[in-house]
């Protein structure tokens, strides 16, 4: 498959460093099936979505997994070394994968200081760059440690230009996060949903649910070209409780429509979803890759953000709402100052 269909530029100045404040005055740009686009605020998500309509989150919660330590000089040298290190995938309760840098000057066996009485082994390298690495604590003490020690792991496009902060604390976690700590990026369409929101949307008579996905750093990446060939993304834990699928199916049943907020929430309904749109509870890995042809069971609307070129989220979107639609809202929302990415305003898609 050719990527070039989702592709666009995208001005530097609109990618968003810090969100709106307060974070549900975003804009909004309503996007239809037939094309037609409305610009609004996220306060107005209520007008467009009924009661009795079911809004789904994903309520993960980010692990400040971003770490600054010290490789200790060895081999004669002189000076220790500083190691930026973003964890990004779990391997057990004592072990990460994580990026690095300078990757190229840590080796196996090395040994990376973090804070006094906290420290990890580097036990191995993987081909795509990653290493592994050993904490000396495990569970809830190596969470433990992480809260303190740790930052909120910015994506990429925003740590280049500013470092996180006490205020990312707040701002890059949703207000309905679950106790578990384990996504290393956040479902940034639920960062918009303030208290203040969330009150209006169930006065408004619609309906709340939540499923949890376990968001990986892959999941903002551009895409690949094994990704291509082999029909699949990297692997992310999912949840969705059998009482949360009976209620989604009775209120589908119901005439309602089902509205996730954000990709992941999206990805982990139709991963558990049957041919008719019957949701089956799940627990476990997800590999989904939603792309221009398959066939969407579960989604009958979608909040999201702006996403990055070429990448699995774009890709996504097209498929729910056609990639010419999303071309034109793209080139719409670059032409009226939109702000672009996880701090950025949002989309609602109605198919």
């Amino acid at each position: 498959m050719d990527l070039t269909p989702f592709s666009f530029d995208l001005p530097e100045a609109l990618i968003a460093l810090r969100p709106a404040e307060p974070q549900d005055s975003a804009r909004l740009l309503v996007v239809h099936g037939d094309g037609r686009l409305e610009d609004a605020s996220v306060r107005d998500l209520p007008r467009y979505i009924a009661p009795g309509d079911v809004l789904v989150f994903n309520d993960t919660r980010v692990l400040p997994s971003a770490l600054k330590g010290v490789r200790p000089a060895r081999n004669g040298a002189s000076r220790d070394v500083t190691v930026d290190v973003n964890l990004v995938e779990r391997i057990d309760g004592r072990s990460w994968l994580a990026l690095a840098r300078p990757g190229r000057r840590l080796k196996e066996g090395d040994t990376i200081q973090f804070a006094d009485g906290f420290s990890a082994v580097i036990t191995g390298r993987r081909e795509g760059g990653e290493i592994e690495l050993e904490f000396d604590c495990e569970g809830a003490a190596l969470e433990a440690a992480l809260d303190r020690h740790g930052a909120m792991p910015l994506p990429p496009y925003i740590a280049r230009r500013r470092p996180a902060d006490a205020k990312d604390r707040e701002t890059y976690q949703t207000n309905f996060a679950g106790e578990e700590a384990a996504s290393v990026a956040a479902p940034t369409a639920g960062l918009h949903f303030t208290p203040r929101l969330l009150e209006e949307i169930d006065a408004a008579g619609i309906a709340r649910e939540t499923v949890r996905l376990h968001v990986g750093l892959g999941t903002f990446k551009p895409l690949e070209e094994k990704h291509l060939l082999e029909n699949k993304l990297h692997e992310e834990w999912r949840r969705l409780t059998p009482e949360v699928a009976a209620r989604l199916n009775k209120a589908r049943a119901a005439g309602n429509r089902i509205v996730p907020v954000g990709t992941t929430a999206m990805r982990t309904l139709e991963s558990c979803a049957e041919d008719d749109g019957t949701l089956n509870a799940a627990t476990g890995p997800t590999d989904i890759f939603l792309k221009p042809g398959d066939r969407i069971r579960a989604t009958d609307a979608l909040v999201t953000n702006f996403h990055l070129p070429e990448s699995s989220l774009f890709m996504l979107v097209c498929t729910l709402m056609g990639t010419e639609v999303m071309q034109a809202a793209y080139a719409h929302a670059i032409r009226e100052g939109y702000r672009f990415y996880s701090y950025g305003d949002a989309c609602l898609l109605l198919p």
